[in-house]
């Protein structure tokens, strides 16, 4: 058989087994080499008082649920109600990374939408975002009292989500 044959047969069966390999896998997860391991360290002003500052090690003590927002980011207006939800009836602590935003647009934001979060690290700059692997708002991680990450989500929360993956890991179980 000459290469000329040969070639296409094999590209046509590299696409196929991509193409097969990526069939029934939920698109919303994003493997992320952080998840089981230490969270970043940073240190950050908080968004409503740049006087006050939050690190990594000002954070832990209790698991908590950081959740990666901006003003605008229409799907976080979206998840919005979910983690409100969630933080009033005190099953979760709820702590927001304001990514890549302005200071005054996020306030204002906070106060149509309401402010569900306990604390709220800003980062303008978007280097925090990095540091966590953050590819677009909106993201949440579930990291444990030490400050492991123990779960990544990409895109909008559910109740699903929120019963069926973050409150068990919040609550010391170890698999979503």
């Amino acid at each position: 058989m000459r290469l000329g044959a040969v070639l296409p047969l094999a590209v046509f069966a590299l696409i196929g087994v991509l193409l097969w390999s990526g069939i029934g896998k939920d698109p919303k997860v994003l493997p992320s080499v952080l998840v089981g391991r230490s969270a970043p360290e940073f240190s950050a002003p908080e968004l409503r008082d740049p006087n006050l500052t939050h690190s990594k090690a000002s954070l832990s003590g209790e698991p908590y649920l950081i959740n990666v927002f901006a003003s605008w980011c229409p799907s976080c207006r979206v998840e919005h109600p979910v983690l409100e939800r969630y933080a009033r009836e005190g099953k979760i602590r709820l702590v927001g990374l304001n990514w890549k935003d302005e200071r005054a647009d996020a306030l204002a934001w906070l106060q149509r939408f309401g402010d569900p979060y306990e604390e709220i690290v800003y980062d303008p700059d978007g280097r925090i975002g990095i540091d966590f692997g953050v590819t677009a708002a909106p993201e949440s991680f579930v990291i444990s009292a030490d400050g492991a990450i123990l779960y990544k989500h990409i895109g909008p929360l559910t109740p699903e989500d929120m019963e069926t993956k973050v409150l068990p890991l919040l609550a010391g179980k170890t698999t979503p």
